[in-house]
């Protein structure tokens, strides 16, 4: 069965969004600099949301015919035309979040429940499982992911909630262009001077055990969760760090690697060097462009945007087939995909 016609034509197209900018008490303004966008304010930006459909904050559309409409409410209208076969999330939204992060200071050390977890803890939100691209990194930089090889609940929670919990975490050292996946149950945290790109389920699902001693921009601690996230974690999880993706050769001078596939998405590295014809097959997908500047076309008619580095176009499932190409130096793109 093919994606359902959406009642306004329109739909059948690339759309882009506004983004939101979050202050974080860790946060910076290196996004400025890569992937060199705009950023509201002059203060610490730590959270840039790109593709949202969460009560604080809905993707509006930001040109072409449907301007102004927002994510929530073409979900609502055209549910099947916007995503195919994809699911919903726990609370009817969009299934994922799209975002950047920048860290100029160490997030809190914190975990993430799966889905069971969550609904046996009554959140009214779905688990969380988050992957994340790595756009910059200052040299020494790391991402603290999974347990030291060893440490087992007892020892955990002797520290827990203080800063022995940091002793106890596995520091990879990173560097831009690389990736990791961060399961639901990892104790985890982005160390400073790293700026990359969050794929996650569409979920607020946090429980902090640590947040490295400072005061929340309000001038008062930061709410830690230990209780939750003792029962969250997973001791004996088997984390992979940070990996460099193997670009592999494609038709017409073109590059690509998977980066992960799981039940909630897919996300896909792409260098455009001249162009690549796609499909939607059926599934909502989205398009984070991290490098390099081109374009985005689609129908018989071939219409087409110009689309450039910090930008994050959305496809539609009733859009069907569509071409990247690149202008220049080649492109380099995060197809990300949702799952049915």
């Amino acid at each position: 069965m093919s994606a359902a016609e959406p009642a306004d034509p329109a739909l059948c197209q690339p759309l882009r969004f506004d983004r939101a900018c979050l202050e974080k008490v860790w946060g910076g303004r290196s996004l400025e600099e890569t992937p060199g966008i705009a950023l509201d304010g002059d203060g610490p930006i730590g959270e840039v949301w790109e593709l949202a459909d969460r009560e604080e904050h809905t993707s509006k559309v930001v040109q072409g015919p449907l301007a102004g409409r927002s994510l929530r409410g073409l979900l609502e209208d055209e549910p099947r035309a916007m995503l195919g076969r994809a699911r919903l999330s726990e609370r009817g939204r969009f299934p994922l979040l799209i975002k950047y992060l920048c860290a100029s200071r160490p997030l809190s050390v914190q975990v993430h429940p799966d889905d069971a977890a969550a609904e046996r803890m009554h959140l009214g939100d779905s688990g969380k499982l988050e992957a994340w691209f790595v756009l910059a990194a200052e040299p020494g930089s790391v991402l603290y992911l999974g347990l030291q090889p060893g440490v087992d609940a007892a020892t955990f929670a002797s520290q827990a909630g203080g800063p022995g919990v940091a002793d106890l975490l596995m520091a990879w050292p990173v560097r831009a262009g690389q990736f990791a996946v961060v399961p639901p149950g990892t104790l985890h945290s982005i160390g400073a001077g790293v700026t990359l790109v969050e794929v996650q389920q569409n979920s607020d699902a946090t429980f902090r055990l640590y947040d490295w001693d400072r005061l929340g921009l309000d001038g008062e601690p930061r709410e830690v969760h230990v209780e939750q996230a003792l029962l969250t974690l997973d001791y004996e999880a088997q984390i992979e760090g940070p990996r460099s993706p193997l670009l592999e050769e494609r038709a017409e001078g073109n590059r690509g690697a998977v980066l992960c596939e799981n039940e909630h998405f897919a996300i896909e590295l792409l260098e455009v060097g001249t162009h690549l014809d796609l499909e939607t097959d059926e599934l909502a997908v989205a398009y984070v462009v991290t490098s390099g500047r081109g374009g985005i076309a689609w129908g018989a008619a071939q219409e087409g945007q110009e689309i450039v580095a910090g930008e994050t176009w959305f496809v539609p499932a009733c859009a069907g087939a569509h071409r990247l190409e690149a202008r220049g130096e080649p492109m380099s793109v995060l197809r990300v995909e949702t799952r049915d």
